[in-house]
């Protein structure tokens, strides 16, 4: 009788395919403009998949919305393996990378002019079966956008939540330069010891959406009242009380704090994932003091490796670097996951490829004691810390409680068996991770190969 293997070694259930998968003549067409941030983004392909396979529609290559969070004019193919994703669906989804001028309808040949349509937030899969696809019979394709948030995360049929992750952690891959650049960073970290990745969601968006202003000087919460304004509902938010029910991001002092509690010495290696501190440095250079050796992409990567990150038009490929990184790091740590869709999926992501140890802080719990230090109160901080996330989870498998998302924790619908008497049970016979330690090992080669021409 086969059994899950064991933690080490457990992937999930990616590899095998829906039965039944429709066969012959397609209902037509499907487009989506995928909005937001590159893993917003992220999840938002992989329900256009879904969706597509509910209809029975062929997939055009999604569109990835450039103007509205990143200045990235590549789309798709400037970040992911578009050939790669094509083939590793064919058994589900028929992927075509752009929309023909002409479909056939019965004997009559038509113009293809997609019908426009805005999906409701969280539609159901018979919204789709129902509504949607009435309209892609009746023009023969539709352009769902904006498609951010469109499907149910929690759905009762198992084969559709396994096509999610087959497609989040097989089909989308990134690029070869983005897998060689972290690849790369992991490397040179590695050859120092072990490293703990950190997210720092600490950027005007989050803060203004979170509320939490207090620490900040006037003049930047005059800026933050501002985004908020114009970006988000009218409402009026007090900080402390946000804190205290765990909706303020940690900042970078507090995220220190409990490291150090945690017993990590200041000889720990961290690699910073993030974008540019609001606040800028003095928020930066208290975590600095607690762990100098503080790392980014800037200070590892070569500054002819750094040009093609900082290139014009390419603002998404620096957090699918930081993305890979973290993926692949010894221990991984968010500040402020749950709203943000880059630590969420990471969390997922780093689930599926052996249960990969995870931080996460409980910020509710942690704030009272963190306020009490604040005010200079610091008997028993470091053992009320401890306390704390000793009842935290540290990234084993565990059951989804809702309202926690299905890209977050995807057990147990997704996890699959090395072994089965049925192949359905199995596990995918590649892993990505075995591309990256490819990766790595060539590029071990390549620097060791370039000492010695440079020594001759």
């Amino acid at each position: 009788m086969s059994t899950f293997c064991g933690l080490a070694h457990l992937h999930l259930a990616g590899g095998h395919h829906l039965t039944q998968v429709p066969s012959g003549k397609r209902n037509g067409y499907m487009l989506v403009r995928c909005n937001g941030g590159l893993n917003q983004q992220r999840v938002a392909i992989c329900n256009a998949v879904l969706v597509a396979r509910i209809m029975n529609a062929a997939l055009v290559l999604p569109e990835l919305d450039s103007s509205s969070f990143w200045n990235d004019i590549n789309g798709f193919s400037g970040i992911y393996d578009v050939e790669h994703f094509i083939q590793s669906l064919k058994y589900d989804v028929k992927v075509v990378k752009a929309l023909p001028s002409f479909y056939v309808s019965g004997n009559k040949t038509k113009r293809l002019k997609p019908f426009q349509l805005q999906p409701p937030r969280d539609a159901s899969p018979s919204w789709y079966k129902t509504v949607a696809l009435e309209k892609l019979k009746e023009h023969g394709a539709v352009y769902l956008a904006p498609f951010s948030h469109r499907l149910a995360e929690e759905l009762e049929n198992h084969e559709y939540q396994r096509l999610r992750c087959r497609v989040n952690f097989h089909a989308l891959r990134f690029k070869e330069d983005v897998i060689d650049l972290g690849s790369k960073i992991v490397q040179r970290l590695r050859s120092e010891g072990n490293f703990l990745a950190m997210h720092l969601r600490f950027e005007m968006d989050m803060l203004a959406f979170s509320g939490c202003l207090d620490i900040f000087t006037p003049a930047e919460q005059e800026l933050l009242k501002e985004y908020r304004q114009q970006n988000f509902a009218v409402r009026r938010l007090v900080h402390n009380g946000r804190r205290l029910i765990g909706k303020c991001p940690l900042t970078p002092e507090e995220v220190g704090l409990i490291l150090h509690s945690m017993g990590f010495s200041n000889s720990s290696q961290i690699y910073l994932a993030s974008g540019d501190l609001f606040g800028g440095e003095r928020f930066l250079q208290k975590l600095l003091a607690l762990f100098p050796r503080l790392e980014n992409r800037s200070t590892i990567l070569k500054a002819e490796e750094l040009a093609t990150i900082n290139a014009e038009g390419r603002a998404s490929l620096g957090p699918a670097v930081d993305y890979t990184v973290s993926l692949l790091a010894d221990i991984f740590m968010p500040n402020y996951d749950g709203p943000s869709d880059f630590a969420n999926n990471l969390l997922g992501h780093r689930l599926y490829y052996g249960f990969r140890t995870t931080i996460r802080p409980d910020r509710k719990a942690l704030a009272p004691i963190l306020m009490e230090h604040e005010k200079g109160n610091i008997k028993d901080f470091e053992q009320n810390v401890r306390t704390v996330m000793r009842n935290t989870w540290f990234g084993g498998p565990r059951p989804r409680i809702p309202p926690e998302p299905f890209f977050v924790n995807p057990w147990p619908e997704c996890f699959c068996k090395p072994q089965s008497e049925n192949p359905a049970d199995e596990c995918p016979s590649s892993s990505i991770m075995d591309l990256f330690h490819n990766q790595q090992v060539s590029n071990q080669h390549e620097e060791i190969e370039t000492s010695r021409e440079r020594a001759a």
